[in-house]
């Protein structure tokens, strides 16, 4: 019993470092309709200017108050060379725009900083910690405080603010919103801005656990089945689907991988969210698409 709880203790908490990356892509996608592909890119963009400024000798504040600043200036330099030119186009294209945009801030990011693997050190020691006879990840552990917290944060944001109140107008309605003289550019901006902090939080916390590297944005791909689970419209849904996805694996990987001559955790999560296509397309929180003919 002890090592069932060990596994599926261990597997929840991992499982908020995927609930982080695709909370990122909520957010846009709230205030867009729009997959954003390339949150996985300014994941890395954010981690590699955060290490690259410390490895200068910048302290660690200051590193994460530049690295915030660029990121804002880069959501803003976004919403006004990229989503206000393509306004009213298909969410086929601007994800299309999305996907370039990954390898151009890549590209840029890499070109500037280096793609060598760089050593993050955020404080944290990966110490066990051991309630009763049950193991738990201290690292694990703070990264599922760091992403309440973040959830706290943004449902304060959402729910208790103007600007929430007119994101949520945006994402209900975009037009009606423009009717009421919301600025949709201004909300994008704010979006983009949010989305790349939270990113930065999630990049950091991986480039802690597996260094920063070329490799740190494809971390978006295993955000894709946390999202299908969850919904693409819920910041909780993106939690929950987080702990699903991370919980399951660890069990299967435990308790079926033996069957199966291991593996299982690199596929387990997609297999898991083809279920959840063929039976609640929407996700567990998602909003149901209502087309009227």
């Amino acid at each position: 019993m002890n090592m069932f709880l060990e596994t599926l203790i261990g597997g929840l908490l991992a499982g908020t470092m995927y609930s982080l990356v695709a909370i990122g892509f909520v957010l846009i996608y709230k205030a867009s309709g729009v997959f954003n592909y390339a949150q996985g890119s300014i994941l890395l963009f954010g981690a590699l200017t955060y290490v690259t400024l410390t490895d200068q000798g910048v302290p660690a504040l200051g590193a994460i108050v530049v690295t915030i600043a660029l990121l804002v200036l880069t959501a803003i330099a976004i919403e006004k060379l990229l989503l206000r030119p393509l306004t009213n186009r298909s969410p086929m294209t601007l994800f299309m725009a999305t996907l370039g945009l990954s390898y151009v801030v890549e590209g840029v990011a890499q070109g500037i900083m280096g793609s060598q693997v760089r050593a993050l050190n955020l404080g944290i020691d990966d110490l066990p910690i051991f309630v009763g006879d049950i193991m738990i990840s201290q690292f694990d552990l703070i990264a599922a405080g760091v992403a309440l917290a973040i959830v706290v944060v943004l449902s304060l944001l959402f729910n208790r603010t103007r600007i929430g109140i007119q994101l949520r107008g945006v994402a209900d309605d975009t037009r009606a919103a423009l009717s009421l003289g919301i600025d949709i550019n201004r909300i994008w901006q704010i979006v983009w801005a949010v989305a790349g902090i939270v990113g930065l939080v999630a990049g950091l916390l991986w480039g802690a656990r597996q260094g920063v590297q070329f490799s740190l944005s494809l971390v978006v791909l295993k955000a894709l089945p946390v999202l299908i689970i969850g919904g693409f419209t819920s910041i909780p849904g993106a939690i929950v689907g987080g702990l699903i996805v991370g919980a399951g694996e660890s069990l299967a990987e435990t308790y079926i991988g033996p069957y199966l001559g291991g593996g299982i955790t690199p596929w387990f999560a997609y297999a898991l969210a083809l279920v959840f296509l063929f039976f609640r397309p929407a996700g567990l929180f998602g909003e149901r698409q209502i087309e009227r003919v």
